[in-house]
């Protein structure tokens, strides 16, 4: 059970609560809990949402690429609500069906992703176990994503980090489609 429930319009305010609804109506859900639960923050929400739009979808990694990072750190922290979330979203943002499927397992199979997508999957496994990247793993990901993509993955991933531990702290049950 949620230990915060979703916002109203009175708790959030009218723009968090069309915010949320008109998400729902994109996501095809009810008005999704992570912008329900967190527009009861009002002046928080709005500072986080610009942060985390700089992210995705406005980064400068492409969609593919973030919303693999974002089910890798899903998986690792146990985030059902961020898997259920950013599965149709890492569809339509190019993942096969099989890589969304290997992103979710313990260990994905290499064969299934590019030398770029190894690199993430690689960086994102290791930063999430031990809050740092060594040199081999930091230079691997720098040759594919440079100065630019490393500074936004680190970003994306300890973001995600974060957004994942409130969830599940918070008890957040994925969205219910429509």
């Amino acid at each position: 059970m949620a230990r915060v429930r979703p916002g109203t319009w009175r708790t959030n305010g009218p723009l968090a609560a069309g915010f949320a609804q008109l998400a729902g109506r994109v996501t095809r859900t009810a008005p999704p809990a992570i912008f329900t639960v967190l527009g009861r923050g009002r002046r928080t929400f709005w500072g986080w949402l610009a942060f985390a739009g700089t992210l995705m979808p406005f980064g400068s990694l492409p969609r593919g690429d973030s919303e693999l990072v974002i089910l890798r750190v899903a998986h690792l922290r146990g985030s059902d609500y961020e898997a259920a979330h950013h599965r149709s979203i890492a569809f339509r943002a190019g993942l096969t069906a099989d890589q969304i499927e290997q992103l979710l397992s313990a260990t994905p199979e290499a064969s299934y992703f590019s030398e770029r997508q190894q690199s993430l999957i690689a960086a994102t496994d290791e930063l999430i176990a031990d809050d740092d990247l060594s040199d081999p793993t930091w230079q691997r990901l720098h040759g594919q994503v440079g100065d630019r993509g490393c500074v936004e993955f680190l970003l994306l991933a300890g973001h995600y980090r974060m957004l994942a531990t409130a969830l599940h702290t918070m008890r957040i049950e994925p969205d219910q489609p429509r």
